[in-house]
């Protein structure tokens, strides 16, 4: 058994917690870009498209986050891709994400009324400029509350990829436990820290939303 004081639990939690919000940062703002496009896509109606995403969409959602995990890591290595564990799961956690805010996303712009599309194409504005100015705008409004509670799932779930071997703040928890014999001292530690990390997002999230439909 080694001993090891709170303060050096911490010490070492923290150090694993900085994975934890890069992985998280990384899963977020690469599934968002791969998103917009998915969601582009389905609103420009090009044909098939939107049954293809669809599929995709129904693909992630439809299966659990731990089984990606696997394929990404596993399934890539059967194939000839020896992937690291980082690799494998920002990959899995990037395509996880980008399917949940696709849907997030489609669900805010089809809450914008039907007006504001039929008075945008009377302006003969381009798709793409109906979404910059005028639909874009509104649906952002609507779209904070969600997608930044999204953010607090995808920090949450950075968790499963210590199944592979990747040492972010659960995994590390893990192995503190079993080298001192501590678990409740060790992940009540590892739980104060993810409340530490998801509490002040879903606290901006609160206070962006006020802003903006205060401009409204």
């Amino acid at each position: 058994m080694v001993e090891f004081s709170v303060w050096d639990i911490f010490r070492n939690l923290i150090a694993a917690a900085q994975w934890t919000v890069l992985l998280s940062l990384v899963a977020f703002v690469g599934g968002g870009i791969v998103a917009l496009a998915l969601l582009f896509v389905r609103i420009a109606r090009w044909r098939g498209a939107e049954t293809a995403v669809s599929g995709y969409v129904q693909l992630f959602q439809g299966t659990p986050l731990l089984m990606q995990l696997f394929l990404a890591y596993f399934g890539l290595a059967l194939l000839g891709l020896n992937v690291s564990a980082w690799a494998a799961a920002a990959l899995a956690l990037t395509l996880y994400s980008s399917a949940f805010l696709t849907e997030i996303w489609r669900g805010c712009v089809d809450a914008v009324p039907k007006g504001q599309w039929e008075a945008s194409q009377a302006l003969a504005l381009s798709l793409w400029e109906q979404l910059r100015h005028v639909i874009g705008p509104q649906a952002l409004r609507v779209a904070v509350a969600p997608t930044v509670g999204f953010l607090v799932q995808v920090i949450k779930g950075t968790a499963l990829a210590s199944v592979i071997g990747f040492i972010e703040l659960t995994k590390a928890g893990t192995m503190i436990s079993n080298a001192t014999f501590r678990p409740f001292t060790v992940y009540a530690c590892v739980a104060l820290m993810y409340f530490v990390l998801c509490y002040p997002v879903s606290a901006a999230s609160r206070t962006l939303e006020r802003r903006l439909h205060g401009r409204h």
